[in-house]
């Protein structure tokens, strides 16, 4: 059951099941959420979401506009987790590990001469980062991370992010066929320049992007200079961004041909915006693309 205050009618409740669990739906690299038939609307988010027997399951939270009956809601365990950080320094701090990592397709594992499709394949090593300091390299396919098997690319993110920083931790590498463990302490992930939901960019309508200042080694990662491009963390389901197709991971370069290498600078530049559009020009991968956003209409 859901409990929470859809357009404005207090302490509604709503009924349903969990229809699955670890459901990404392109919120952020840490997706885990709960997907659910109990009706959420806007006006939910916060809400709890419980069992039978009064115990919370989840944190009611997004949904999908288009659809009917499905809802998401982050897991109770993801939240009292980081409940400590909340409420001791008002924001969360994630463990760093400081590589560029993609899971193992079959092919990969061929060539790669693996018995096995699990693991996280590391591209790219940041420059004196935990990673490097350990002795990771480009190749490494990372089975074992504090002594917990790791399945895919999105596994190792998600539990790197939930070690404490600071941890000193072992690390179990296949290079070249043999096993090599590593010792590494974990770093911080700069969360400096995220932008939230509640602090997008001012424009006339909302553009549905969050962003981040980009790190000079997420610069170098992706062959830019430092100053040059701002990171889309997450793209809201059925906003302009979303409508437009711009996807978490792309690297915004310009803004109405306007270059911009910050988060202020794109708020300059929207804010210079006197038309109903914003012309992106957008790194994706190996190459760039033009992105038209329109402004939703006014409501």
């Amino acid at each position: 059951m859901a409990i929470g205050n859809p357009f404005g009618l207090n302490h509604t409740v709503t009924s349903g099941i969990v229809s699955a669990k670890g459901r990404v739906i392109g919120a952020g690299p840490y997706d885990d959420f709960i997907q659910t038939d109990a009706s959420i609307n806007p006006g939910n988010s916060g809400g709890p979401l419980f069992d039978l027997d009064g115990n919370v399951v989840g944190i009611n939270t997004a949904i999908i506009p288009q659809g009917q009956g499905i809802g998401f809601a982050i897991p109770v365990n993801i939240a009292k987790s980081l409940l400590p950080q909340l409420m001791e320094t008002g924001s969360v701090t994630r463990g760093y590990l400081g590589v560029s990592i993609q899971s193992l397709t079959p092919s990969l594992a061929q060539a790669l001469n693996l018995e096995t499709h699990k693991g996280a394949l590391v591209s790219d090593v940041m420059p004196n980062s935990p990673a490097d300091r350990a002795g990771i390299e480009r190749g490494d396919v990372i089975m074992t991370f504090n002594r917990e098997a790791i399945d895919d690319s999105r596994d190792l993110a998600t539990t790197v992010a939930a070690t404490p920083v600071g941890d000193d931790t072992e690390v179990l590498v296949l290079r070249n066929g043999r096993e090599k463990t590593s010792s590494l302490t974990v770093g911080a992930l700069s969360t400096q320049g995220v932008a939230t939901a509640e602090n997008e960019p001012p424009s006339r309508g909302e553009w549905g992007l969050q962003l981040r200042n980009l790190t000079l080694e997420m610069a170098r990662a992706q062959g830019l200079s430092d100053g040059q491009g701002v990171g889309v963390v997450a793209v809201r389901p059925d906003s302009p961004a979303a409508e437009a197709g711009l996807r978490p991971g792309d690297i915004v370069l310009q803004v109405n041909r306007r270059a911009v290498g910050s988060i202020d600078d794109v708020k300059s530049a929207i804010a210079d915006n006197d038309q109903d559009q914003l012309l992106l020009l957008v790194k994706r991968q190996q190459g760039n693309l033009f992105v038209a956003l329109s402004k939703e209409p006014a409501k």
